[in-house]
């Protein structure tokens, strides 16, 4: 069978825990915050879902599978290292990233003044233009554990295509 052509989509999803004596780490930034992000790596959560949806749109599974939370290798590793690994396993099966679109929900800290650092972290780890990234914010408006303060998830969608060498 024929493989098909055209531009494919992914969709990522990643939610973490907030805890005490944590750092936040989000799109690869350093978040001053008294609450960081619970998790076996660095639990950028942002990230984690921009994985996610590169590695569905390429069928490639998913991070758990890429990094599992059982191999002391990947922990408290920086999930910009994971990212850059999988944008080499999209260029191994001849994709490029046409576009991430990518939505942080988190109460506070609020992250707005850190979105174009992140836009820039993350296609620096791709190897693609910064206009390629979108990072947006929004709150949960106080509604369940997120609203609460409790976590922090993130949504991404990415469109990929191949190319020919």
């Amino acid at each position: 069978m024929k493989p098909v052509e055209g531009v494919r989509f992914g969709f990522g999803y990643d939610i973490h825990r907030l805890e005490p004596n944590r750092k936040m780490m989000l799109g690869g930034v350093r978040i001053p915050s008294k609450l960081g992000l619970l998790g076996h790596s660095d639990a950028d959560v942002l990230i984690h879902a921009i994985c996610d949806a590169l590695l569905g749109s390429a069928a490639l599974g998913d991070i758990g599978t890429h990094f599992p939370n059982t191999n002391k290798r990947y922990k408290d590793i920086s999930s910009l290292k994971l990212l850059s690994h999988v944008g080499v396993l999209l260029k191994r099966k001849k994709f490029s990233v046409v576009n991430i679109d990518s939505t942080v929900v988190l109460e506070e800290p609020r992250i707005g003044k850190f979105v174009q650092v992140m836009r820039k972290r993350i296609s620096s780890a791709l190897k693609i233009a910064s206009n390629c990234v979108s990072v947006k914010a929004t709150t949960n408006e106080g509604l369940g554990h997120l609203g609460r303060g409790g976590g922090c998830a993130a949504f991404a969608v990415v469109s990929v295509r191949p190319f020919v060498e």
